[in-house]
């Protein structure tokens, strides 16, 4: 079981970059392929990026080009380095174990609000 803790949200303007960390607890977290999940209002929950336990990633059409995913087994962190940001882009973005399902454990999220 991974449980995790999302940080790093916030209101940015279209075009600026935002930066998030999702600590996670689990001796095998190393183990785990991890994903950025978001869920914008009225929408269900998708998953944005993901990274294998050797590094590989594999990201969603809308965000390819845009956000970085990546990890620091040392210190049980999955990063989401989100730029060029848009409005739709707005969203409460999670960290999971890839695949999870609805009625897993969930964190709490970051709230990522894109507007001018």
């Amino acid at each position: 079981q991974v449980q995790v803790v999302e940080s790093g949200g916030g209101l940015v303007q279209p075009g600026g970059s935002l930066r998030l960390s999702c600590a996670a607890s689990g001796s095998i977290f190393s183990l785990y392929v991890m994903g950025w999940y978001r869920q914008a209002p009225g929408k269900p929950r998708e998953l944005v990026a993901r990274i294998t336990p050797g590094g590989r990633t594999n990201y969603a059409d809308s965000v390819k080009g845009r956000f970085t995913i990546s990890r620091d087994g040392a210190k049980n962190t999955v990063y989401l380095q989100m730029n060029s940001l848009k409005p739709e882009d707005t969203a409460v973005y999670y960290c999971n174990k890839f695949p999870s399902s609805e009625s897993g454990s969930w964190g709490q999220g970051t709230q990522v609000t894109v507007s001018s």
